[in-house]
């Protein structure tokens, strides 16, 4: 990891930071310490984020190059430079992750009675009942494609696994190429007979080839697989007309992006990977840097390894991690009282997953939707999940007459098309439904409630840290508030009448808004900590986020350590600034946190003097967090939240266990206990949500279901995994 000279601030790469933070996560799969099907789940991750990255950061990367664009300082690698960076670090991670799964996971699996085996080892009645599998299921969906002057090279879709197939004809002695597509709609993985042993699905269709090329020789087999170029190029658009059709083509268009990254099984004869180098060049639409060597990975027998977590979801209690119940909120626990009622006394600061996603943010909206004296609810939807419990509670109050508002981000990477289905499923409810601008995404995390009370109208808002999404709340960390403070509830109002009419509003009473005031207001916050430390009142401030990349907040960190306030920053992935040089960045440390959860939640402190100051929200210090898109943070101000919150960022500070620390040479280190107590962030809030409250569990809420959502429903991709997504 390289990092720019002193003529200018000290900057790393964020492609190349972004590849340790997938380091990281590798290193959880080799980890003795974790169940063994927890590390085969993230070796999956591993995986398939670097599948993301190669089909957007390192595509992108090589449209640059393609277009001759220079370097952007501060960054000190050029894109051609970035590229060859990422090729060797990849190759280096590409070999830890072979030895992590051929010489650790899989034999310890094996050993456990989890087993991927091979055609040739199956015992004959399981040979047959693995043929007859193939010949009711398998191969009446396979399409062989064949390779000659009759039949073009076939359109070979993204991330989808092939085989390389060589035949030859017995008659003539000629020989041909063809393709077999392995189908996503089949599982991976075919039970043997035998309890948790396995064949790929590939080796199932490569014994059977003789099927689908009656007549001919069938050589050899190998397996392929292609990533292509896919991110929308909104950012480029004009203002459309309809911005939901026009995101619709893009969707539609991204099939056909360029190829960059060719995985092949180890092996492969050097004419097939010419020939498909070759093939794969010529169909190329635009005039992007051909496949090179580097962009060519050589696998071992298996590709496409984000379908393992399949494998890792087996019911074996003793290979996984523990099941985990999520507590109650202390001023939810009684559940005769009204949600409103308990919000109207004090704010409600919520810690997920460790307490109640269901219980509190699901339970404020859902019972927003049948109290009568609710008169409206508005809500952003940056990423959601099926038929949830909250798009439920939408449709019901659009149904019982409620005004209901909904802003559903269209652009949100890879969620484009089930945010199209929910758009329009929602409208059909009469729901009214706001889409995102090119160019500003919508990312805030916002709800509000408009209800009558009996002393007047008051508004009940959540504003959280993490998506509206109930399967990524048991996943991911997040933190949330409920309250109905008057001027909170003004400053949403006017976020969503400005999302939702026509509005430059730029003044906001408590909240932090991009791109409205959030960089200025960050930048005057970490100058009043420096002015506190020049004074001699000390200076202090710890942030937690998933990326710190903002050159203008970097270099104001860098001044604040240099004028004397400490700097604590918990970033778990992309960390641009180099904490510990002298002269620079010494009182600055950054730790990155790993685990069984992915670390969501966005909190900033500010020490202020004395008079503490705490916000929570959206947003990452990225510019595209403060310039392109929409974000809210909110202060904190109840004390007692204020201790809750200490007590997160100081658990996540002293863990000694899955923290791993970034040194001055731009290295991460995992900190190890040594002869202290163990100490792991996770661990210690799965046994006390915050650190001071005891465990009451979740119990079963009864909700009304009268409102179904009509059509589709979201689906996860094959191999997808959503601790991928932000």
């Amino acid at each position: 990891m390289s990092s720019s000279s002193s003529q200018s601030m000290p900057y790393l790469n964020r492609e190349l930071s972004w590849l340790e933070f997938n380091a990281r996560v590798l290193e959880e799969a080799l980890d003795a310490r974790v169940p063994l099907l927890e590390r085969l789940k993230f070796l999956a991750i591993f995986s398939t984020n670097l599948d993301e990255f190669y089909m957007v950061r390192a595509a992108g990367l090589r449209r640059k190059v393609a277009a001759g664009a220079p370097q952007y300082p501060p960054d000190p690698l050029a894109p051609a430079d970035q590229l060859e960076a990422i090729r060797a670090r990849v190759r280096e991670l590409l070999a830890r992750r072979r030895t992590a799964l051929r010489d650790e996971l899989l034999p310890a699996l094996e050993a456990r009675g989890v087993k991927l085996v091979r055609m040739a080892e199956l015992a004959p009645d399981e040979a047959e009942r693995v043929k007859h599998f193939f010949e009711l299921q398998v191969f009446p969906v396979l399409t062989p494609l064949a390779v000659d002057p009759g039949h073009p090279f076939p359109y070979i879709s993204n991330l989808s696994l092939s085989l390389a197939v060589e035949i030859r004809d017995p008659s003539n002695g000629s020989e041909h190429f063809a393709r077999v597509k392995v189908p996503r709609s089949l599982p991976r993985w075919v039970p043997i007979g035998r309890d948790h042993c396995f064949v790929p699905l590939e080796e199932v269709i490569g014994a059977n080839l003789g099927d689908l090329f009656p007549g001919m020789e069938v050589e050899q087999w190998f397996t392929f697989r292609i990533t292509r170029y896919s991110d929308l190029d909104l950012g480029q658009m004009d203002q459309p007309e309809d911005l939901l059709e026009s995101i619709e083509q893009q969707v539609f268009q991204r099939r056909f992006g360029e190829v960059v990254r060719l995985e092949v099984q180890r092996g492969l004869p050097e004419s097939i990977r010419e020939l498909l180098l070759e093939e794969l060049g010529e169909s190329e639409t635009q005039a992007v840097a051909p496949l090179v060597a580097g962009d060519v990975h050589d696998i071992d027998e298996l590709l496409e390894l984000g379908d393992l977590l399949t494998l890792a979801g087996l019911d074996i209690p003793e290979l996984r991690d523990p099941p985990y119940a999520p507590v109650l909120p202390p001023a939810l626990r009684d559940g005769a009282r009204n949600i409103f009622d308990v919000i109207r006394e004090r704010d409600v600061l919520v810690h997920h997953p460790y307490e109640s996603f269901s219980s509190t943010v699901e339970a404020f909206l859902e019972t927003a939707a049948y109290d009568p004296q609710v008169l409206a609810i508005k809500i952003t939807l940056y990423r959601t999940s099926g038929d949830t419990a909250i798009v439920r509670a939408l449709t019901e109050a659009a149904e019982q007459g409620k005004q209901v508002a909904v802003l559903i981000e269209l652009q949100a990477r890879f969620d484009e098309q089930n945010n199209i289905t929910f758009a329009r499923t929602m409208e059909s409810y009469g729901i009214h439904v706001a889409y995102g601008l090119p160019g500003l995404k919508t990312h805030a995390k916002t709800a509000l409630v408009v209800r009558r009370d009996a002393d007047g109208i008051r508004r009940y808002v959540h504003i959280g840290t993490g998506n509206y999404n109930s399967k990524t709340a048991r996943m991911y960390t997040d933190l949330g508030l409920l309250t109905c403070n008057a001027e909170i509830g003004a400053d949403l109002t006017d976020l969503f009448n400005s999302l939702t009419g026509v509005s430059r509003q730029k003044f906001y009473r408590k909240l932090l808004i991009a791109p409205a005031n959030l960089r200025e207001r960050t930048m005057e916050l970490i100058a009043r900590e420096t002015a506190h430390a020049v004074a001699g009142r000390g200076g202090r401030i710890i942030a937690k986020m998933n990326a710190l990349v903002d050159p203008g907040i970097i270099r104001a960190l860098y001044s604040a350590s240099q004028a004397g306030v400490e700097i604590d920053l918990i970033v778990r992935g992309i960390c641009c600034l180099l904490p510990g040089v002298k002269g620079v960045s010494e009182r600055i440390r950054v730790i990155s946190i790993i685990g069984r959860f992915l670390e969501h939640s966005r909190v900033v402190y500010f020490a202020n003097g004395g008079h503490p100051e705490y916000y929570i929200g959206s947003a990452d210090w990225m510019p595209r967090n403060l310039d392109r898109r929409v974000e809210a943070m909110v202060p904190i101000e109840d004390i007692q939240s204020h201790k809750r919150l200490h007590t997160v960022l100081e658990t996540c500070l002293a863990d000694n266990r899955q923290a791993w620390e970034l040194g001055a040479d731009g290295m991460y280190r995992r900190r190890q206990p040594g002869a202290d107590a163990e100490r792991a962030t996770q661990q210690i809030f799965m046994k006390d949500a915050w650190g001071a409250v005891t465990n009451v569990r979740e119990s079963a809420k009864p909700q009304k279901r009268s409102a179904r959502l009509k059509g589709n429903v979201r689906t996860e991709g094959k191999g997808r995994t959503e601790p991928a997504r932000e």
